[in-house]
């Protein structure tokens, strides 16, 4: 049986499974409490747990995260809630040297079991200090794993599969998206971190995405399906660790793949996919491989430039039909 839950009610409803199950979990961020948290992923959530383990903090994301990770290596798994990611570079300090480096810089004696959560990439006119995308930033980093997904039922399994983890976790969401209703299990499930999901089955080219950006690539599937081409469509779902063994599987039965990525094309995801495809499955390819990613340059504010901007169905459409020679 399943229920139709909104993203942010599915992400709620994890987090609470996992601290009624254990009371060494709890949430803190700016507005998490009082507030029902900014995009209302937290509602109801201080009524049952209260205030020692639904902590309302002051806007200092540098202050916030370290506390969290001092917690964390104390014994409790925290989940660190950022209004937005753009505003977590100011914790990136925490993340980067001291969560992600905890366990290699005492050879293994201490973990650092925590969470670090909130929405990643653009949401509209919302200028270029507000609009970055993050995963690429923090797979980067050794030590951090990175998870960054919009359906409703994998949010759920993999903030629950996330809380469990003894290593520090990124959880990238969508501000525009918490609305997004999907069908969720009852009952308890964990989605399994570091493995992709095939959402289509397909024959003539593979399309790789993650995120809202998963909308985009399957709009663009159901239109080439009109045109009479077959698009698999898989949902990374894990950016570190990068299930890549999927990918090459889909990559040698299309023998064609094109790379959604709604970040800058330098350096990021879908560049890293690239590579892994020309080592792996470069023998299977029959066209090199398609990025579509947004350009080199910060957001602007402009709706027209927005739209612009953004990676869109055409544009993934004229991408396949370049590797397919049409």
């Amino acid at each position: 049986m399943s229920r139709v839950l909104a993203l942010r009610d599915a992400i709620r409803e994890g987090m609470s499974e996992e601290m009624r199950r254990d009371d060494s979990v709890f949430l803190m961020g700016e507005e998490v409490a009082e507030y029902n948290g900014a995009y209302k992923v937290s509602k109801g959530m201080l009524d049952e747990f209260g205030a020692r383990r639904v902590v309302d903090t002051p806007i200092a994301e540098l202050g916030f995260a370290g506390i969290g990770v001092g917690a964390a290596m104390n014994g409790l798994r925290p989940v660190v809630e950022f209004m937005t990611w753009n505003f977590a570079v100011l914790a990136f300090d925490q993340i980067v040297n001291n969560a992600a480096k905890t366990l290699s810089q005492s050879a293994g004696e201490f973990n650092c079991p925590i969470v670090f959560r909130g929405p990643s990439g653009a949401a509209g006119q919302l200028a270029q200090q507000h609009s970055q995308t993050f995963e690429a930033w923090l797979a980067n980093c050794p030590g951090l794993k990175v998870i960054s997904c919009i359906d409703p039922a994998d949010s759920k399994g993999l903030i629950k599969s996330a809380i469990r983890d003894n290593d520090p976790i990124c959880m990238m969401e969508s501000e525009q998206f918490y609305n997004l209703e999907g069908e969720v299990p009852d009952g308890e499930y964990l989605t399994p971190i570091g493995k992709a999901a095939v959402r289509r089955e397909g024959t003539d080219v593979t399309i790789v995405s993650f995120n809202k950006m998963m909308l985009v690539a399957n709009a663009a599937a159901d239109q080439l399906a009109k045109e009479g081409i077959s698009a698999e469509v898989i949902d990374l779902r894990t950016i570190r660790p990068l299930d890549h063994e999927t990918i090459v599987n889909s990559v040698k039965k299309t023998n064609r793949i094109v790379v959604v990525d709604e970040s800058w094309p330098y350096a990021g995801i879908s560049s890293e996919i690239t590579y892994q495809i020309q080592k792996y499955a470069f023998d299977y390819l029959d066209a090199p491989v398609v990025r579509v990613n947004a350009p080199d340059v910060s957001l602007p504010y402009a709706a027209a430039y927005v739209e612009a901007y953004m990676p869109n169905p055409k544009k993934v459409i004229d991408a396949v039909k370049t590797v397919m020679y049409r």
